[in-house]
């Protein structure tokens, strides 16, 4: 693996379309196209009714009520949400949130996670790097914050073996990724910039043909012989293996220390103005799910599957589950420095484009998307260290 396709701790960027870190800073007011989340395998497929405001029982929830009756908490029936879905099934965030009852709605996507929270239906929501940043930047700042990370990793390139053996085989072949413009998309066309492939972002043509495939549709399309790999997150990429398919590059790989954001926790900042106190509460919860996580690996993961059997209908398979499991990291850090090196691959990709009168830093930017001060003093009170903002949180 070639160290310059991963970003560094000082933020540098791949070979191939290098951007200054001021690129970002007028992301706002970038004409693109929409950049969309992945679709969680094995999810319903209206997630107005997968889940959707579906209380949890505050009964034997001890302490005083909140400031806020109800906090309504939305996240996807996916292995990378195992934050909110085992600490829902284990009542962690209920625990902290007292007499303060919890309402939850499961997503397919993103966008529609995005607009649910724009219109109140959600207060804090489990999201993927791409849709945070659409979300903030096309509201100008205005909608939401991210206040926590939750998980890194799970990302991985997966390929026919009878047709690609090496990366070098790669042109020619047709790669899926979940959805135009989705953190994976942006991720395979950045790596594929860096090994000197040309591509068409908009349309997928080129050296290599990226397939844009619902992670649902993905395992039929392979089994089909319609695309000949994908590079998509779990559960979807161990749902291959077991077809036939082999790991030809894990994402993690080419990020440094192997971390990379691929969920964070948002709130909108209506909710956070008016209901700190809710807000500590979940953030305790989370702090709380992820260390129970690392202390009861096992457990963490039957919760999980009991908690996608519930919302999606459809347990995983124990040769689909432990190895999708395995290569989750759940984590308090956000890990600001790799968002911002996402950002910066949407706009190397073409996928962002700076107007023609634009200049940098004109228009409002992702300075400002992270809030983390909550969860510095959820961290400071277990006397943990604070996290970081990578120069993005408020001025």
């Amino acid at each position: 693996m070639a160290p310059n396709l991963a970003p560094s701790h000082t933020h540098a960027r791949p070979n191939a379309g290098r951007i200054r870190r001021s690129a970002v800073a007028a992301v706002a007011g970038l004409t693109a196209v929409t950049l969309l989340s992945a679709c969680s395998y094995g999810s319903k497929a209206d997630d107005k009714k997968a889940g959707a405001d579906s209380a949890a029982s505050s009964a034997g929830a001890s302490g005083a009520k909140l400031s806020a009756d109800t906090v309504k908490i939305g996240y996807f029936a996916n292995l990378t949400h195992g934050t909110a879905l085992v600490g829902l099934q284990e009542g962690l965030f209920q625990k902290e949130l007292g007499a303060t009852q919890i309402k939850t709605q499961v997503f397919n996507a993103g966008p529609s996670e995005i607009e649910a929270l724009n219109a109140g239906s959600i207060d804090i929501g489990w999201i993927g790097p791409s849709p945070a940043i659409n979300g903030y930047t096309k509201s100008d700042g205005q909608s939401l914050k991210i206040i926590g990370g939750s998980a890194s990793g799970g990302v991985k390139l997966v390929v026919n073996p009878d047709k690609i053996s090496s990366l070098d085989d790669l042109k020619g072949k047709k790669i899926a990724t979940p959805q135009l413009g989705n953190t994976q998309d942006v991720a395979l066309l950045n790596y594929l910039a860096g090994k000197g492939f040309k591509v068409d972002a908009a349309s997928g043509a080129g050296d290599v043909s990226v397939v844009r495939t619902d992670n649902k549709v993905t395992p039929d399309a392979y089994r089909q012989g319609s695309i000949d790999g994908a590079w998509v997150p779990e559960p979807t990429a161990s749902k291959l293996v077991t077809l036939g398919a082999k790991v030809l590059l894990n994402e993690k790989d080419v990020w440094p220390d192997k971390k990379f954001v691929i969920t964070n926790i948002i709130v909108s900042q209506k909710f956070l103005k008016e209901h700190p106190d809710v807000v500590e509460a979940v953030l305790r919860g989370s702090v709380n799910t992820n260390a129970f996580i690392k202390a009861n690996p096992d457990k963490a993961k039957a919760d999980a599957n009991e908690a996608i059997k519930k919302e999606a209908g459809n347990a995983l398979e124990p040769a689909i589950l432990d190895p999708a499991w395995a290569d989750i990291d759940f984590l308090d850090d956000p890990l600001a420095n790799t968002l911002q090196a996402e950002a910066d691959h949407a706009v190397t990709a073409g996928l962002l484009k700076l107007p023609k009168s634009s200049s940098a830093g004109a228009g409002a930017n992702l300075t400002g998307i992270y809030d983390l001060t909550l969860l510095n003093k959820v961290l400071a009170a277990k006397g943990q260290g604070p996290v970081a903002d990578a120069g993005l949180g408020a001025k």
